[in-house]
């Protein structure tokens, strides 16, 4: 008979391993069954516990970085994008300065990779969210959070054109899918019908999602001997300082003394959460479910965009966008079935 006495928490996988099989060559044959379940139960139970965690960090991430849109639309009425832009990055990069004090690896970049870096700064930080909150002030954060979904279409397109990747059927269905949902989202802007629109908005948020593709283009592109979280500070830093001279032509300090405690709520949330936590817990996701797994959840992003906007902002549900919405996603999906790694999005 074989008694398997139970490890207390602090215990080491690897001392309950070696438990275990000090145990196992000790017991007859026929004990040896019971020790392997105990061992493989409690292996299981641990990756299972893993995967719900991660899942979780997963979840919490694209729901911070879809309310984001909703926290830049309820401040742009107060400040101008390029305040907002100091503030997001700026306290970001803090945020991200004290997890990078505490993590192992690398953390100053050499000179030669100094010039990558600024260029996905300017790319990847300065000029995309510059497109996003200009665009914010003239569509609605919903719309917004739909139309990020259609960065993977020109990431592939990009891909295919550059990279010279193969354009599959899957592909080419997935792309005219995508882009009749964008139609959709822009021509139901009005209401509840199709009618084409001209809204300067959209054609910036377009814009926005084909400088993400070309970001991340370059990502994949630019070897950086960084970890990711040395290399999101470094672009937070930078993205921030490109932003300091618009600070001052258009007097931020003067804003910011102006805005209430509700507008620093969304400022302190943008750069701590959205820029900061929201990137730990991505990292540890992906850390346990891998890249592929994790972009599932990107998925969310959308909807947590569409509730937020409708409790926070009181933005209307426009029957016509939801459906473009859907079906950018639906042809999302079946591009990433086609097993083309490119189409995973990058952490915005």
């Amino acid at each position: 008979m074989v008694i398997v006495f139970p490890i207390p928490p602090l215990a080491s996988n690897s001392c309950w391993r070696f438990f275990c099989f000090s145990l196992f060559i000790h017991t007859s044959s026929s004990d040896r069954h019971t020790l392997m379940y105990a061992l493989f139960r409690k292996d299981e139970k641990n990756v299972n516990s893993s995967t719900f965690l991660a899942s979780f960090y997963a979840l919490i991430a694209v729901c911070f970085w879809g309310i984001s849109f909703v926290s830049a639309k309820a401040v742009l009425p107060f400040i101008d994008s390029s305040t907002l832009l100091l503030m997001r990055f700026g306290i970001g990069a803090l945020f991200l300065f004290i997890l990078l004090l505490f993590s192992k690896g690398a953390k100053r970049p050499s000179l030669r990779y100094i010039p990558h870096l600024f260029v996905l700064s300017v790319i990847g930080v300065f000029v995309h969210q510059l497109l996003q909150l200009t665009a914010l002030l003239t569509i609605d954060a919903s719309a917004a959070g739909w139309m990020i979904s259609f960065a993977p279409v020109f990431t592939v397109a990009l891909s295919i054109v550059f990279l010279h990747e193969r354009l599959t059927t899957k592909k080419a269905v997935g792309i005219v899918t995508a882009t009749i949902g964008v139609f959709l989202i822009i021509s139901g802007a009005q209401g509840q019908t199709v009618a084409f629109s001209v809204n300067i908005g959209y054609f910036l948020m377009l814009l926005s999602t084909l400088n993400w593709a070309g970001y991340s283009i370059l990502l994949k592109r630019m070897v950086i001997p960084l970890p990711p979280l040395a290399i999101t500070f470094y672009t937070c830093l930078i993205g921030a300082l490109l932003s300091v001279p618009l600070f001052i032509t258009n007097d931020g300090v003067k804003q910011l003394q102006l805005i209430g405690a509700v507008e620093w709520s969304h400022l302190l949330f943008l750069g701590i959460f959205v820029s900061g936590i929201a990137y730990w817990c991505w990292s540890k996701a992906i850390h346990t479910l891998g890249a592929s797994r994790s972009s599932s959840f990107l998925y969310v992003e959308p909807i947590a965009t569409l509730i937020a906007a409708v409790l926070l902002l009181h933005e209307k549900i426009i029957l016509i966008s939801m459906l473009g919405g859907v079906i950018i996603i639906g042809g999302v999906i079946l591009m990433n079935r086609s097993g083309d790694k490119s189409i995973t999005r990058y952490k915005r």
